[in-house]
């Protein structure tokens, strides 16, 4: 079993805690662009409440940890690692909730060379819990708008992880899937299930627009955010968002196998 002091001192040493990669540049940039409503940022997300750039520094402060002075403009972004067990610690009791209630779940990551490993032990430990693990619109086309123009992606599942990849990537083979913060796929994979009749989840897990696109079509939603990705944390603090859980969602995946192992283990699920 992992300790709670043994995952802080990792969370830190991985800078999934503590000063991360992600600068207090990248995040400010974020928050102007959240305020002005620019769906690059919102990812799927219509807050029913005014977020100026102030309010946000001061949630992401909140829920975060980091700096709640607006005129420290640069470096790196810190998060607390305290607030990030405490959400873990929410995290994983949503997650036994769901195993014990045996609910449907959709699990879907924007970051798949990052967290599919972490999101596919979860699928696994509530599949062998008893809950269905959905695969909803399996291939179907999803055109997201990219910096590089309209791109037509596939909605695929990895080891009960929905993402996306390009066509020609799906028939070759050639890598795990694209990074993606839209929350065109998630709707897609809801519209559906609905439209075949086929069960709708009880849970949606994941990262970006997977739980933002979820959380606002009314689905309960948790996930994991970093810094500069506010909507998750937007949509936690109007409530259509039930847990979000502050860090660096871009380092090595093998950083995050003691958090799979922590939060599996909170969970009462088996690994």
């Amino acid at each position: 079993m992992l300790s709670t002091g043994a995952l802080r001192a990792h969370l830190l040493a991985a800078r999934l805690a503590g000063p991360v990669a992600t600068s207090r540049e990248e995040s400010l940039r974020s928050y102007r662009l959240f305020a002005a409503r620019d769906p690059r940022v919102m990812i799927g997300l219509d807050p029913e409440w005014t977020w100026e750039p102030r309010d946000l520094i001061e949630l992401m402060a909140d829920k975060c940890g980091v700096s709640a002075d607006p005129t420290h403009t640069s470096g790196h972004d810190v998060i607390d690692p305290e607030r990030t067990l405490e959400a873990l610690d929410a995290f994983a009791a949503r997650l036994g909730k769901a195993a014990r209630d045996k609910v449907p779940v959709l699990l879907g990551t924007g970051h798949p060379h990052r967290l599919l490993g972490f999101y596919a032990a979860l699928a696994d430990a509530l599949s062998a819990a008893g809950c269905t693990v959905l695969t909803p619109a399996q291939g179907h086309c999803v055109d997201i708008t990219t910096r590089f123009g309209l791109r037509t992606y596939n909605l695929d599942y990895v080891r009960g992880v929905a993402l996306v990849r390009e066509p020609d990537v799906l028939t070759a083979g050639r890598e795990t899937g694209a990074h993606s913060h839209s929350p065109l796929p998630v709707r897609t994979a809801l519209a559906a299930a609905a439209e075949a009749g086929d069960p709708l989840p009880e849970l949606v897990v994941g990262d970006h627009g997977w739980v933002c696109g979820a959380g606002q079509l009314g689905f309960e939603a948790i996930g994991l955010a970093d810094t500069d990705d506010p909507a998750l944390f937007v949509g936690e603090a109007e409530g259509r968002v039930s847990v979000v859980v502050p860090l660096d969602d871009a380092v090595r995946s093998d950083y995050y196998r003691p958090l799979t192992r922590y939060v599996l283990n909170r969970a009462c699920l088996s690994q």
